[in-house]
Formats: structure tokens, sequence, C-alpha cells
């Protein structure tokens, strides 16, 4: 395990049991709580994305303003829905928020996952063309995405600009050399795993699976990396993918830490249907450091991945937020080999 960093899905709402009351709070709130994961040592702090509700949904203000705050932590998504993007300003967007942050974005992107309302990416304006689909939509958003982010001109100047033009077809601005090589996608099962490494993706895998073999969930996402790496490998890229798997890891270490999460000591893997198919959810980590520390040495995605991403419980407040990942950090990683 090279990096370990957390992701947040940036909810709030307004009871008064939460500390993320307000959009304002969510957003402001997910800056403080990057800073502070640069202070304490992390290595990445990445945002969900949803539309339609009280969770974080335009993520580049927020990726942006992280940037201009941070120097070293990486900054990125997990994951944005290709249903709902332009891709040209999804290009746009993140150049420039990889351009303010000096090169630290990895933004992950995905098909999506089940919304808020039905069928949000047509309010967006986005309809699958005929005879396909909003899965076959997302994708073909990512294929234009990942062209343009090449940085290859490809539309026609005008011949009397309103300013000069350098010479040949033009690209997008700004350009960020470098990013095309750090998008990652998010594949929930083993055969989008392998179209991912074919596009040259990183591969991003959360604690949920669209699918189910009945071995283990760890087992199951590690047979997923195995074939997105053999994937890589036939396809003949020159540079070494990157993986990342999350997880909710929460080490106890003070009687708050037992108030809040002693049941999830039961925690297991659980199977059930997702969107009409089979999907297997991943289990939480919860307990003393050395059962921690013994349990995830046996998690094989997490021994196969580079990348791990600590899934936070953002209402509990930047406070008790940045306690877990130190905890994790000062207690566990360091026995499974980060650093």
């Amino acid at each position: 395990m090279k990096k370990i960093g957390f992701l947040s899905f940036g909810h709030w709402t307004p009871s008064p049991h939460s500390q993320t009351q307000s959009a304002a709070d969510a957003l402001l709130q997910s800056i403080e709580l990057a800073v502070a994961a640069e202070e304490l040592g992390a290595d990445g702090a990445y945002f969900r994305v949803h539309h339609f509700a009280r969770q974080l949904a335009s993520p580049f203000p927020l990726l942006a303003a992280i940037g201009a705050r941070t120097s070293r932590i990486e900054i990125g998504t997990g994951v944005i829905d290709m249903r709902y993007e332009n891709p040209l300003h999804l290009a746009e967007d993140a150049g420039a928020a990889d351009l303010i942050s000096g090169g630290r974005l990895q933004l992950g992107i995905s098909r999506g996952s089940p919304e808020q309302v039905i069928d949000g990416w047509r309010y967006f304006g986005h309809v699958p063309a005929e005879g396909s689909d909003a899965a076959a939509m997302a994708r073909e958003h990512a294929r234009v995405f990942l062209d343009v982010l090449e940085g290859e001109g490809f539309a026609e100047p005008n011949p009397r600009p309103m300013f000069p033009n350098p010479p040949g077809l033009l690209r997008l601005e700004p350009h960020s050399p470098g990013l095309r090589d750090r998008i990652w996608w998010g594949a929930g099962t083993r055969v989008t795993a392998e179209w991912t490494a074919e596009l040259g993706m990183n591969l991003m895998s959360s604690t949920l699976l669209t699918e189910d073999t009945g071995v283990p969930f760890h087992q199951l996402q590690a047979e997923q990396i195995e074939r997105f790496r053999e994937a890589w490998r036939t396809a003949g890229h020159e540079r070494q993918p990157r993986v990342s798997v999350s997880r909710s890891i929460f080490p106890i270490v003070s009687d708050l830490d037992r108030q809040l999460f002693l049941r999830e000591t039961a925690s297991q893997d659980q199977a059930g249907h997702l969107e009409g198919g089979l999907a297997r959810f991943g289990k939480s980590y919860a307990g003393e450091p050395e059962r921690l520390v013994a349990e995830l040495a046996g998690d094989e995605a997490v021994a196969a991945a580079d990348t791990l991403l600590l899934t936070v419980p953002n209402q509990l407040g930047v406070d008790y937020n940045a306690h877990v990942i130190e905890s994790v950090l000062t207690h566990v990683a360091p026995e499974l080999g980060w650093r």
C-alpha cells in the first residue's frame, strides 16, 4: 500500500445531530478536512459527486479551493457521473483545477450509480442516442473527454478571430499536461475493469460491486484488480496503472469511538440487488487497532491495491474525521506496509 486518502460523500442535513447542516457547511468543512488530512500526512482527499441530493455535486470549485489551500495532497473525485457531463466543459474545468493544484488532480469518473430522480441526466440536457442507453452514453462521454485531454487541436479556427490564434487546429484551454494519465474509472464489475484498462484509465473500485459470484467481497474485488492488470499488460500501455479501493475503517481508541462504532465490529459482507441485478457490498472494519491490522492483512483487495481511500462520516465534523484519519495512519497503516 503506497497511498492512503479519504473519501467523503459530503452529506448535509438540518438535523441537530449533524455537524454539517447546510451546503455551505459541507463545502467549507470539506476544505478544512483536506487541509487537516495533509497536515496529518495523508496522501489524498477525494469527494463523491451526486446530483439532486443533499450531497456534494459540482466538484471543481471545491477541488480548486482545496488545491489553493494545500501543497502536497492529491485531490480527486470518486466518482463523477458521466451521464450528466458535457465532456468538453468537463475537460476545461478539470484542466483549470489541475493547474491551480500544481498537477495533483486524480479524477475519478464512471457511469454513475442510482440517483435521487428518474433519469436525472435528461434534466441536464443529455439523451442517449437512438438504440443506445444511459450507460453507453456515459462511456461515449468518457471517450470524448479522454480524447480532448490529449491536448491535440481539433477545432477549425475563425479566419477573423477576436484575438490572434496559434497555427493549426485549436485545442481546449486551459490544457494541463499529464492529466490524461490521472483519470480513473469507477468499475463495478470485472468486465468493466478490463474495459477501463483497455482505455488506459486507472481503476477505482469501491465497497460495492454490481455482480456476485458467491465468494467474499474482497476476493471478488481482488479478482477484478487482477483482470484489470492483465488487460493493461495486454493493451501494451507504457506507464504503470494505479488501483484504489475504498474501505470504512474505524480504529476504536477512545470512548467516543466505542460509543459511535462498537456495533460496526460485527459488520459482514452483504449480497443484494441493485438496479435489477445482483450486487455485493463490502463490510466495515471497526475494532481495536490490533484486530484491524489482522483483518485488513487478510483483505486480498487491499493488499492488491496501491491506494486505500477511507470513507469518512463527514456529518460528525472536521475534528472527529481528522481523528479517524489520524488513528488509521498512526495505529493501523504502518503495520500494513504504508511508508
